[in-house]
């Protein structure tokens, strides 16, 4: 057990402690990482119980292979949502926890009423970093499609109808749609950390670091706000008149509620944000169509690269390298929307599998390469995810990639209008994979920001998401297969949903070519074969003008 754990245990009279994966902004990732430092495990969601005697460390589905490869010699590995610390541990045990890092949502969850929650703030000696001062900035309203003033009179809208007073917004996302600005708080995500209080009367009280604001204050300068430190929201709800308030039981911690508790009355627990932004204008929907166009040309010349290479001359870590190369050949590419996954072989069944010195594999022939990447463009966020073989398949990985394709397509040609909602439109992902006794341990998609983060909700693709879909929303389409200690196969487009006469469609973002080496075209119907075709084509359309002539000739071979 960690020094620092086992000292916060014995010294508080705990018989528990847990650490979880994010920082006090609750971003799914963040610059400080205490979970890794502890338990060596990398992957983006999860946390950890310590007891005396046992530690645990629950994760979903996605990272359960991950997790024991990283920490199981010393941790329990627990999956998520099937077995919860409510389930494991003795009732009315004293468990510690960091106020700031918790909502009363995420506890309630983890351990009902049962157990004896003891708050206590405790800084870990990693999280003694300077913070950059990499500034906000803006978004000039014809990058935005809508401006802030427009936003903030539809969220007063709500919050009058809803009789609330004050609204604590403490997801930086939401704030950075809401104010049209930007950030580099985070690693892959162009999000600035902050959090506000939108008072009824369009008074704005922001909370940063300050020396990040110069740059935003300009833009801003016709709203009534006022730029404060990022730990001065005790001093500004003390000055504040009662009145009923509005949070986010996502991302507004236990100590924050508490604060507002002391002296306010909580009336609504939901960010209508969340959902505000979820539905794309067309100015954005278009931003994304062009940042899409620039990052197929880049994975399409990856594809066509790494097809006619000698395999066994590369490294997964090369391979990343590449591809990012490729990227950075685009005028409009930022940066990784988040790191890339380049799993070969056996690595490619860890779903969310990140190579390094130690795992970093050498290609063979034989072996199925998975890469799952994506870029932050000005201005649109990216996500794809290919397989590729080098050698001729077994009849059986064929037959199982092209089961995961005909679930792809069954995806992107479902009718909205009739399955309304991811949990639906998730079983039909499934079926062929299903009839033939295969599934995957993950959701078939996830909700996708407009130059914000690459996952976003409420909008999503799985068992448990019966958010309906609507116009304008931007959705990944993944399903896949993970047969451990052996091989990986997703794929995985971006589709916004549009409308034609009444319907709504899926409407493909990603344009880059699925391997057509791993398709038995045999099990595939006449509708999934002119689909196939029909992409293919359309790829070739949009960004063939930017492929030279021999990438360009590849590239038709495949319609």
């Amino acid at each position: 057990m960690s020094i620092e754990i086992n000292n916060i245990i014995y010294s508080n009279n705990l018989d528990a402690y847990i650490l979880p994966k994010n920082d006090n902004y609750f971003t799914e990732y963040s610059k400080i990482n205490n979970l890794k430092s502890i338990t060596n495990f990398s992957g983006s969601a999860g946390f950890a119980i310590f007891l005396k005697y046992k530690k645990y460390l629950f994760v979903d589905g996605r990272y359960t292979i991950q997790a024991e490869k990283e920490s199981g010699k010393t941790f329990k590995i627990c999956e998520i949502p099937y077995v919860w610390p409510k389930d494991i541990l003795k009732k009315k045990i004293k468990i510690g926890f960091d106020p700031d890092l918790f909502t009363w949502e995420t506890l309630n969850k983890y351990f009902g009423n049962n157990f004896n929650l003891v708050p206590l703030s405790y800084k870990f000696k990693n999280e003694n970093k300077t913070d950059d001062n990499y500034p906000f900035f803006s978004l000039e309203p014809k990058v935005a499609g809508e401006n802030v003033n427009n936003k903030i009179n539809r969220l007063i809208q709500l919050m009058n109808k809803k009789k609330i007073d004050y609204n604590f917004i403490s997801s930086g996302e939401n704030i950075c749609w809401l104010l049209n600005i930007r950030g580099k708080d985070l690693p892959n995500s162009p999000i600035a950390n902050c959090k506000m209080i939108l008072t009824k009367n369009k008074k704005i009280f922001f909370f940063s670091n300050k020396d990040k604001v110069n740059k935003i204050k300009l833009s801003l300068r016709k709203l009534k706000i006022n730029f404060l430190d990022k730990d001065s929201i005790l001093k500004c709800l003390i000055n504040l008149k009662t009145g009923n308030f509005s949070i986010d039981n996502k991302t507004c911690s236990v100590f924050e509620q508490s604060l507002i508790n002391y002296k306010f009355k909580i009336v609504e627990k939901k960010d209508p944000i969340y959902f505000f932004k979820s539905l794309k204008n067309k100015t954005e929907i278009k931003n994304m169509i062009n940042a899409h166009i620039e990052d197929g040309v880049a994975l399409t010349k990856f594809l066509f690269w790494i097809k006619k290479q000698k395999i066994n001359n590369l490294t997964e870590l090369k391979i990343e390298k590449k591809l990012e190369n490729f990227r950075k050949r685009g005028k409009n590419y930022l940066y990784p929307s988040f790191n890339t996954i380049a799993g070969s072989g056996p690595n490619g069944a860890v779903i969310h599998y990140r190579s390094d010195k130690f795992s970093n594999r050498k290609l063979e022939n034989k072996d199925l390469l998975l890469v799952d990447s994506g870029g932050q463009y000005k201005w649109g966020t990216t996500d794809v995810t290919r397989t590729v073989c080098f050698s001729n398949v077994s009849n059986r990985v064929k037959n199982i990639f092209t089961r995961v394709l005909k679930g792809h397509i069954a995806v992107a040609l479902s009718n909205i209008n009739k399955e309304k909602n991811g949990h639906n439109i998730d079983k039909i992902a499934r079926k062929s994979l299903n009839s033939a006794g295969l599934d995957y341990r993950h959701g078939t998609g996830h909700g996708v920001g407009a130059f914000l983060n690459v996952h976003e909700g409420p909008q999503g693709i799985s068992k448990h998401n019966i958010v309906k879909l609507e116009e304008g929303m931007v959705l990944s389409n993944e399903p896949g297969y993970y047969k451990k200690n052996d091989f990986g196969i997703r794929i995985e487009n971006l589709v916004f949903i549009k409308k034609a006469k009444n319907k709504l469609l899926f409407e493909n973002l990603t344009m880059a070519p699925i391997d057509i080496d791993l398709i038995n075209l045999k099990m595939l119907n006449k509708k999934e074969r002119n689909y196939l075709f029909k992409y293919h084509f359309d790829v070739y359309n949009n960004i063939s003008a930017f492929l030279n002539k021999n990438e360009k000739k590849w590239l038709a071979s495949l319609i």
